[in-house]
């Protein structure tokens, strides 16, 4: 079974702003988590690699709104500030 990591929990420490952008936040990474884990049975954030992520943005995003998916950019740069925090960052790309 793969073990899934709480999001909420791995985001805390970045996530600022009013309560219902933090559950958006939180809410989409969940989406991420869950859409990578299927693919590639990567289960935390921790596991991710590049194309994992890129894989999420230009593929599994591909049929969503312009608003869509800039808010997962968003959530995604939430994420790498999170793992930069800790050190653990191996790679980064550019969002914008």
């Amino acid at each position: 079974m793969i073990r899934q990591s709480d999001m909420s929990l791995f985001l805390s420490g970045v996530l600022s702003g009013s309560p219902a952008s933090r559950r958006r936040h939180i809410s989409q990474a969940k989406v991420m988590q869950t859409a990578i884990a299927k693919r590639w049975q990567n289960a935390t954030p921790w596991e991710w690699k590049l194309k994992h992520v890129q894989w999420f943005l230009n593929v599994f995003l591909i049929n969503r709104a312009p608003i869509t998916h800039y808010r997962y950019v968003l959530t995604t740069k939430l994420i790498l500030k999170r793992m930069e925090k800790i050190g653990r960052a191996l790679w980064a790309f550019p969002l914008d």
